[in-house]
């Protein structure tokens, strides 16, 4: 089932015109002059004219009619204003318009196992009156279960934190998550004539009786992350010390001097506290 456009009369001339038939019809009954078939043929005339008033359907902007003939579709009407059709076609209005809704808070398992919370914002309008009247029963409601099934494909293809460089997560990429999203929903809405036009999370984390565990867990990874960078750093820096030391001339390090000038660099660049210096006036040995 596609859209079919069709035409449509200006409603206010067809307006004008009926009534002006309908008026014509009555001043031609009442001065029938007695003639019974004159008078049956204006009595005609005048109910035709007032029964094709009910062609007469308005069409704001950003709207379609649907036009239907006893269960058969004839076609889609999206010019705006007042306007006519045979009076004995079904009209049917949809709207065209952009619209939003968010989803509520669905509670899903994550790629990893993890119980998750998570929502989403989807924008959609109807491209195909057609088969959003005819494909499917209710398309609003349709948009809507759909919407929430997508959102629990995806947060279920994908973890919560991402746990290797290159891999996509719901938490570190927003904006690949967000498209994966609007694939799934277009080629879950297509049949209803909807287009997708934006779909986001707008809510995510984890469940609560996890919620804690998982804190501790992103706060042991963000130290050992920390403490990593500031090894690495320390002993970069100490190499640096030893190597200009060595190269300036300016004091002459065995492995046991060398040894004790690592450990206590290491103890200054990596240590929580700052360390108190002590000076040595006699001899190492």
């Amino acid at each position: 089932m596609k859209e079919n456009p069709i035409r449509s009369l200006p409603g206010i001339p067809a307006l004008l015109a009926l009534l002006a038939a309908a008026l014509a019809a009555g001043w031609v009954l009442v001065d029938s002059g007695g003639s019974p078939l004159q008078a049956v043929l204006a009595g005609l005339a005048g109910l035709l004219a007032l029964f094709c008033l009910l062609g007469l359907y308005m069409v704001e902007p950003n709207q379609a009619a649907v036009l239907s003939l006893f269960g058969k579709y004839v076609g889609t009407v999206k010019e705006n204003g007042l306007r006519w059709n045979n009076p004995f076609y079904s009209k049917k209005k949809v709207s065209l318009r952009v619209r939003n809704f968010e989803s509520g808070k669905l509670k899903v398992n994550e790629l990893d196992g993890s119980p998750i919370e998570i929502a989403s914002v989807i924008v959609w309008r109807v491209v195909d009156s057609a088969e959003a009247v005819f494909n499917v029963d209710d398309y609003e409601s349709f948009v809507h279960i759909q919407s929430e099934a997508a959102l629990r494909a995806m947060a279920t293809s994908y973890p919560y934190d991402q746990h290797e460089d290159g891999q996509i997560s719901l938490r570190s990429h927003p904006v690949e998550i967000s498209d994966r999203l609007k694939e799934q929903l277009d080629e879950r809405l297509t049949a209803a004539g909807v287009d997708v036009l934006e779909a986001r999370i707008s809510h995510l984390a984890y469940a609560p009786e996890i919620a804690q565990a998982m804190l501790q867990r992103q706060q042991a990874n963000a130290v050992i992350a920390a403490r990593t960078r500031i090894v690495a750093g320390a002993v970069g820096m100490v190499e640096m010390a030893l190597a200009e030391l060595e190269k300036s001339g300016t004091v002459k390090l065995d492995e046991e001097r060398r040894a004790a000038m690592v450990s206590n660099l290491l103890v200054v660049l990596c240590g929580d506290r700052s360390t108190q210096p002590i000076v040595n006036t006699g001899s190492l040995y």
